[in-house]
């Protein structure tokens, strides 16, 4: 086989942006995937032909000029995805023992306006809201696709808790509650989360929100074509086993076929501490190490997934967001009897959107509930039958999550055709994280740096790009390819082109 230039193990979205930007830039680019199906998150799977997506369930950024649409114009893939663009009030907020329901609204001006209708004696705390949000986006150039840092205000941005920041502009329980009701987009706690994760997140669907009609797969298959087209190649269904290497540089990929992919430059789109196993333990510091292990990941999930009886329940272009009274901050403080503490519902539509086909309800499950299970694996390219009590296990917490959402939703099971699910151990195995964790290391607004991981390692041709860098999502990991592209090739020009798309 060839030598490349670049090898890139694992085809998330940081991986396949990484793969676009140096296929552009003239380098050969090799990308290896364990799974059948690219993408990470973007994958999706298909239930009684009703699609389901894995990770992706809706898109920001995406109006001419915004951020995501440049970077997707630029990649190719904004004249070939299907999208809908969703309702104004594209997430409603329920409030525990509430029967009104609180729109979170597309556009600045949209959400002040009806976030006063909803709280009039707020209007001085909502303007601050936004207003901060705004500054902190603008604090972190690279999101705003510019290169000049101001190190000192980033750092600020970066020091402010997300809970302290919101409690201390009003006293409001149900605007405080209503402004943290969307955190699972980031799995916001109030112990650690940062201001700065919430502002980037949630600014990104409030500057616009869509949704992928045929799933986020299309476009994990877009970006590997655009590599192929330009000359590289994109292997499925095989493992990197071990990186080989040679004076302190690495030198070749072997796969789990027993071959082996030689390169110049290596890029690991899998999780950090997994990469480190690849290696000879004395290339990286045993102190390294011990600190990439023991950073503290973000919540995994329970997930069900709802076929529902054809023209029985209404679709609509909106999510909604559910959290027990004063749980906004704690959803994955659980135990058996409380659980969930809150929940997600995403729709998927129909042919001609009057009604929903399916239903995602996700909601927080932490990884020790699952452990029980941990030496099972089971993907589609290798099956295992994880056993009656896990069975009964996911059928209990399904019929738990039903009642809660019933709760709001009365009547919802008399649309159901069949009812699918997913734990942690479906993440890990799928995705790839140890743990299942929905969005990489937990960041901390008390230890910034500490939860930051650099695209360098001290291993001088291997790279790191995804999720657990900066900040997750299509836009974080987006972001993070591009920061790990600058690292490789020391060029930033691209980002201009990207800019004047």
């Amino acid at each position: 086989m060839k030598k490349f230039d670049v090898l890139i193990i694992g085809t998330g979205m940081g991986g396949l942006v990484c793969g676009n930007i140096l296929s552009r830039e003239g380098y050969s680019v090799c990308m290896v995937e364990k799974n059948k199906q690219l993408g990470g998150c973007l994958q999706i799977y298909v239930r009684d032909k009703v699609i389901f997506d894995s990770g992706v369930h809706y898109i920001g950024a995406l109006d001419k000029g915004q951020n995501l649409y440049q970077i997707f114009k630029w990649l190719g893939l904004m004249d070939k995805l299907k999208l809908e663009k969703m309702d104004p009030a594209f997430d409603r907020i329920l409030l525990d023992g509430e029967e009104k329901e609180y729109p979170i609204m597309q556009g600045y001006d949209a959400f002040e306006k009806e976030m006063i209708r909803n709280f009039p004696e707020e209007e001085i705390a909502i303007r601050k809201y936004t207003r901060t949000i705004i500054e902190i986006c603008d604090s972190f150039p690279l999101y705003r696709l510019h290169l000049e840092e101001d190190v000192e205000k980033k750092k600020e941005a970066m020091q402010v808790s997300a809970r302290q920041f919101i409690e201390s502009i009003t006293k409001n329980e149900n605007l405080r509650a209503v402004l943290a009701g969307n955190n699972m987009l980031y799995a916001g706690t109030g112990e650690t989360t940062p201001f700065y994760i919430h502002a980037l997140t949630v600014n990104s669907y409030m500057e616009s929100a869509w949704r992928c009609l045929e799933g986020g797969s299309q476009i994990a298959k877009i970006l590997s074509k655009n590599i192929s087209e330009a000359g590289g190649m994109v292997i499925k269904n095989r493992e990197v086993k071990k990186l080989e290497t040679e004076k302190g540089l690495i030198v070749g990929a072997s796969l789990s076929d027993g071959t082996t992919i030689r390169a110049k430059y290596f890029i690991s789109n899998t999780t950090p501490a997994g990469t480190y196993r690849l290696l000879d333990a004395g290339l990286i510091r045993p102190a390294t190490r011990k600190r990439v292990e023991a950073m503290q990941n973000t919540v995994s999930s329970f997930i069900l997934n709802i076929v529902f009886k054809k023209k029985h329940f209404p679709y609509f272009k909106h999510n909604y967001y559910y959290h027990k009274s004063g749980k906004a901050w704690e959803m994955e403080t659980y135990n058996e009897n409380n659980w969930p503490l809150g929940y997600a519902i995403y729709l998927s539509p129909g042919a001609k959107n009057e009604f929903a086909t399916g239903m995602t309800i996700f909601a927080y499950m932490r990884y020790d509930e699952v452990r029980h299970w941990a030496s099972s694996f089971n993907t589609v390219s290798l099956k295992q039958n994880r056993g009656a009590a896990y069975e009964t296990f996911k059928n209990k917490k399904a019929e738990q999550l039903l009642n809660r959402v019933e709760e709001r939703f009365p009547g919802l099971r008399k649309s159901i055709l069949h009812c699918y699910t997913s734990t942690p151990l479906t993440f890990r195995d799928y995705i790839g994280n140890e743990d299942g964790n929905l969005y990489g290391t937990a960041k901390d607004y008390q230890n910034p740096l500490g939860t930051l991981i650099s695209p360098k390692t001290r291993i001088p041709n291997l790279f790191l790009t995804g999720q657990y860098l900066n900040l997750h999502g299509i836009l974080g990991t987006a972001i993070s390819g591009m920061i790990t592209s600058i690292a490789l090739t020391g060029r930033n020009d691209f980002i201009e082109k990207i800019r004047n798309a």
